[in-house]
């Protein structure tokens, strides 16, 4: 791993900055969405064969960053390219990659991801979603629940977790199935959220969705690895999210501190004003380099290296951009919460790289047990 970017990945870094400054925080999601598509930035993960970049990871999470230092972060990339694309490139049938892979390499068409419950958030084990086989015809009936899940209702499709039986041992093993957004007895009802975001949030219901039997992905045996395979991407998408969140908020302040004179001098020449700006930019800087070295190990196949720093990166970066966030705001006092400077928003949403996809007090939970080898209180 490099400790200094290649030349490709800062030039693409200037070039997604370019494009995120032209749409700037008012963006049109759907108009920036085509025009990242059309530069082939959203799949620049995905396999060359299949109309991708044929980069990984680490080129994926760049572009996402740098649209969100720019003010305009499109979430769904976390979801659609990242989660969604990275396993059905690995571990989906020719017939699933030929079908899903070029158009969610070109953006015209995007898929959801539906894990969480009711009662399983971070205890995947307590996943009541369930895949049973109809003995006649081989189709798999989904039955279950799914809350918070992003951009279903602009989704082609929602790449569901559910479990089904092991035939040998009778115990429930994780699966994941395409389940197109028009299947009978799939339903979706919008969250109402305070958070003031462009993708919404839905709870979904599947009652005896019934799927062919090709919509599984991969292997039946192997659903637990696969999930992870998504998993990890997840998170270092997370970091991007949280870290180009922060640098936008802190440019903002920076900019403020510079310009706004009360006495002698701009209010940036104050200690009390700049070094906790300057410790914020150290924060955002340390995050990055976690999500490097978590985006270096899984694209170079390190699953289980990616998942202890992805963890890491997320936690990481998830601090920094609230703190970023919060101190930014402080910054310009009263107008740090007018619409006109555009912060205000982040306040909440800064919150969310804390909490999803999974609890900071969860990553510590695993840093603890899976890092530092101590006992488990669960």
């Amino acid at each position: 791993m490099a400790l200094v970017e290649s030349e490709e990945h800062k030039a693409l870094r200037a070039s997604v900055a370019a494009l995120g400054k032209r749409h700037g925080r008012t963006y049109d999601r759907q108009q920036l969405w085509a025009e990242a598509a059309k530069l082939g930035y959203l799949g620049v993960n995905l396999p060359e064969e299949y109309g991708g970049g044929g980069g990984g990871i680490a080129e994926l999470s760049i572009v996402l960053e740098e649209l969100g230092a720019a003010g305009s972060p499109l979430l769904m990339m976390i979801v659609s390219p990242a989660i969604c694309g990275t396993v059905i490139s690995r571990f989906g049938t020719d017939t699933q990659k030929q079908k899903w892979l070029p158009g969610l390499a070109d953006g015209t068409r995007t898929m959801a991801f539906g894990i969480t419950e009711p009662d399983a958030g971070s205890n995947s084990h307590r996943i009541t979603t369930t895949a049973r086989r109809d003995p006649d015809t081989g189709d798999w009936l989904l039955t279950g629940r799914k809350v918070f899940i992003s951009g279903v209702d602009i989704a082609d499709a929602t790449l569901i977790v559910g479990r089904t039986e092991d035939a040998r041992t009778g115990n429930l093993k994780p699966c994941l199935f395409i389940v197109p957004r028009d299947a009978d007895g799939f339903e979706r009802r919008a969250i109402d959220m305070e958070l003031n975001a462009v993708e919404k949030q839905f709870e979904l219901t599947l009652d005896d969705v019934r799927l062919p039997a090709d919509a599984l992905v991969g292997d039946e045996d192997a659903g637990l690895l696969q999930l992870f395979a998504g998993l990890n991407p997840e998170r270092i998408m997370t970091a991007a999210f949280a870290i180009g969140m922060g640098r936008y908020a802190l440019a903002r302040a920076v900019e403020y501190a510079r310009d706004r004179q009360v006495w002698k001098t701009p209010i940036g020449a104050h200690q009390a004003i700049a070094h906790p700006l300057a410790q914020a930019h150290i924060d955002l800087e340390l995050a990055r380099l976690m999500m490097q070295k978590a985006a270096h190990l899984y694209d170079a196949g390190d699953d289980i290296g990616a998942g202890e720093a992805a963890n890491m990166a997320k936690y990481a970066a998830g601090e920094a951009c609230v703190r970023a966030v919060d101190q930014s705001v402080h910054t310009l006092g009263g107008n740090g919460l007018t619409r006109e400077f555009g912060l205000a928003s982040l306040i909440t949403a800064s919150r969310v790289a804390r909490i999803a996809p999974v609890s900071r007090e969860m990553i510590l939970n695993y840093v603890s047990h899976q890092t530092l080898g101590l006992p488990k209180s669960y």
